[in-house]
C-alpha cells in the first residue's frame, strides 16, 4: 500500500493535537514579541505545554487498544510511546506547579525531573517495538552498519561533552555536595538522549529505504520528534547552566515542536484509517 500524506484522514485525536499545537505557537509568538520573562503568561504557557503530550497520550492509548494492545507489536509500541508522552507531560505540569504555586522560576533539579527520566526507558521500548511492527530491516551486519553502530553513539557523546562541559562549564565540573543532584541530571539528560537518538538513527537511518506503507508519515513525525527532543534537552541543560533559561523561551519552543511531532505521529497511527478487512495483507 502506498504511503499517504500526513493529513490524510487525521481523525479527531490528531486534529485536536494539531489545534492545540497551533494555539501554542501563536501564544509563544505573543510572549516572545512582548519580551515577557518570568510572568504569569510564561508559566501558564509552560503548563499548557505539559497538556500537549498528555492529550496526545490519551489518543495514543486508544490507538494502542485498537491495535490489540500487548497482543501486537504495533499496539505495544504505541502504548510505550504514549506512556513516555504521559510521564513527560506530568513532569512539565509538576514544573509548572513549582512556577505558579511555589513561585520557583527554574525548579531544577526537582520532582519534575524524575518524571522526565521515566520517559526514556518507555520510549526506548516503544521505538524497538515500532521497528518490529513496521517491518524495518536491521542493516547492522553490513560494513556501514557496523561502522555506524560504534561511531554514532560516540560522535553524539563527544558532541554532548564538548557543548555541555567544554563550552558551558569551561571544561571544569565544579560542584558542592548541594550541587551533586544537579550535576547528575546535567549528565543524565544527554546520556538518556544519546541512547534514544542512537536507536532512532541506527534502526531507521540505516533502513530508511524500507520505511514505507500507509503510516510512513506518522512514523517520520515520531522519528523527527526524538531528534528535536535531543536538541531540546541539550538546550535546556545548557541554558540552565548559563543561567539564561526562563519558561516559554526558545528552548520551550523546541519542546513544543518535539511533542507535537511525537504526539501527532502517535495520534495518527490508528488502524481505522486502513481498510480493516485487508489489514493483514497491507503494508503499514
Amino acid at each position: 500500500m502506498k504511503s499517504a500524506g500526513p493529513n490524510a484522514g487525521m481523525g479527531i485525536g490528531a486534529s485536536m493535537v494539531l489545534m492545540l499545537f497551533v494555539a501554542l505557537v501563536f501564544w509563544w509568538l505573543f510572549i516572545t514579541i512582548q519580551g515577557l520573562e518570568n510572568t504569569t503568561q510564561n508559566f501558564l504557557y509552560g503548563a499548557a505545554l505539559g497538556v500537549l503530550p498528555c492529550l496526545a497520550s490519551v489518543f495514543g492509548f486508544i490507538n494502542s487498544n485498537k491495535w490489540g494492545g500487548f497482543k501486537s507489536s504495533m499496539g505495544e509500541s504505541i502504548f510505550f510511546l504514549s506512556a513516555g508522552l504521559l510521564t513527560w507531560g506530568i513532569g512539565t505540569l509538576v514544573f509548572a506547579y513549582y512556577n505558579i504555586l511555589l513561585q520557583v522560576e527554574v525548579p531544577y533539579p526537582s520532582l519534575a525531573d524524575l518524571f522526565y527520566i521515566m520517559s526514556w526507558p518507555l520510549w526506548a521500548i516503544g521505538m524497538i517495538n515500532l521497528s518490529r511492527a513496521t517491518g524495518v530491516k536491521f542493516q547492522l551486519k553490513t560494513a556501514i552498519g557496523k561502522i555506524a553502530l560504534f561511531s554514532v553513539p560516540i560522535l553524539i557523546a563527544i558532541l554532548s561533552y564538548y557543548l555541555l562541559i567544554v563550552v558551558a562549564r569551561d571544561g571544569v565540573i565544579l560542584y558542592t555536595p548541594e550541587d551533586l543532584l544537579k550535576v547528575f541530571f546535567d549528565l543524565a539528560y544527554p546520556i538518556g538522549d544519546i541512547i534514544i537518538l542512537t536507536i532512532t538513527l541506527l534502526v531507521y537511518g540505516l533502513s530508511f529505504k524500507f520505511l514505507g506503507g500507509f503510516f510512513k508519515w506518522p512514523i517520520l513525525f515520531i522519528l523527527g520528534g526524538f531528534v528535536l527532543n535531543y536538541l531540546g534537552d541539550f538546550s535546556f541543560v545548557f541554558t540552565v547552566t548559563k543561567e539564561t533559561f526562563f519558561v516559554a523561551n526558545w528552548v520551550d519552543f523546541i519542546y513544543t515542536l518535539t511533542f507535537f511531532c511525537i504526539g501527532f505521529g502517535v495520534s495518527l497511527i490508528n488502524p481505522q484509517r486502513l481498510n480493516l478487512d485487508n489489514l493483514e495483507n497491507s503494508e503499514i
